[in-house]
């Protein structure tokens, strides 16, 4: 009985075994050959110039390698990256700026585009909330210089500029934090265009800065401004015109003159008998 045991022991430790080494086979047929890339050894922040301490080869089945990755370490010292790179994610091309590329901001920045610097408050940035990754609208409170002499009070709030996408706030352009961050000054990505319009808002007037969902679209919150006479409700409606109706086209009218008509003549009168014969009447006019 006891060898019997060990016996049956000994062919449950072989189907084991025999069952672990088709599994790893099944998987190693189901993920291809495996292969080396490089992937991040450090977080890496946006921006950040690549060091050889900041990668490391890591095995990858060849199945599911990522498109643009590198299997030499050394083709990427140097290189900067165009968003933020946690630990262990892959190193491909997409996410790196070209050869040459200087790190810092500027490599992010796309071509056509410029960021230019604001600065902001713990309202103004509205709470911290304002983050790198986010978009926000721009408005200005100013004077509206277009009043009549004796207006008093001509303030106005418009907003001038629309989803304006946050590159940096203060020295940080870590777009992966959602933190809130209260500072006293916001990057944003503009056009050259929307340079000279902030540049010109914040001279006359002061700043705000609306936040706004990520995937409202560009241009749907078009307004004329909000004045101190809207605000009050004392601004004046303009009388409505009376509408003007369309004139119908000409008409030839040919009037017909009728000649009233003339009385005729009362008839002469005439003397009248009445005449009765036996059982007749019989009248008779002369």
């Amino acid at each position: 009985m006891r060898s019997r045991g060990i016996l049956m022991l000994f062919i449950a430790v072989i189907a084991g075994l025999a069952a672990v080494f088709l599994a790893t086979r099944w998987m190693q047929g189901q993920g291809g050959e495996g292969g080396r890339i490089a992937v991040a050894n450090t977080d890496i922040e946006l921006g950040g110039r690549i060091s050889p301490e900041m990668i490391r080869m890591a095995d990858w089945p060849l199945g599911s390698t990522p498109t643009g990755a590198y299997k030499e370490a050394a083709k990427l010292e140097g290189r900067v990256v165009l968003v933020s790179m946690q630990r262990g994610e892959p190193l491909i091309e997409a996410r790196l700026a070209p050869i040459g590329t200087k790190g810092g901001l500027s490599a992010v920045v796309p071509q056509g585009k410029r960021a230019m610097t604001v600065r902001v408050n713990d309202v103004v940035g509205v709470a911290g909330f304002a983050l790198p990754g986010t978009f926000v609208d721009v408005m200005v409170n100013t004077q509206d210089e277009g009043g009549q002499r004796n207006d008093r009070d001509r303030s106005v709030s418009k907003i001038v500029l629309e989803r304006i996408l946050v590159l940096a706030v203060a020295q940080e352009a870590d777009r992966d934090s959602t933190k809130p961050r209260v500072v006293n000054a916001v990057t944003l990505e503009v056009t050259p265009r929307d340079a000279e319009m902030l540049d010109l808002a914040r001279s006359v007037g002061t700043l705000s800065l609306v936040l706004r969902n990520q995937t409202d679209p560009k241009g749907v919150a078009a307004t004329g401004g909000a004045t101190k006479a809207e605000l009050l409700g004392l601004a004046k409606s303009e009388p409505a015109k009376p509408a003007v109706t369309p004139l119908a086209p000409a008409r030839h009218v040919v009037r017909r003159v009728v000649a009233p008509a003339v009385a005729a003549a009362p008839a002469p009168s005439k003397n009248c008998v009445e005449i009765i014969r036996g059982l007749s009447k019989v009248t008779e006019c002369f």
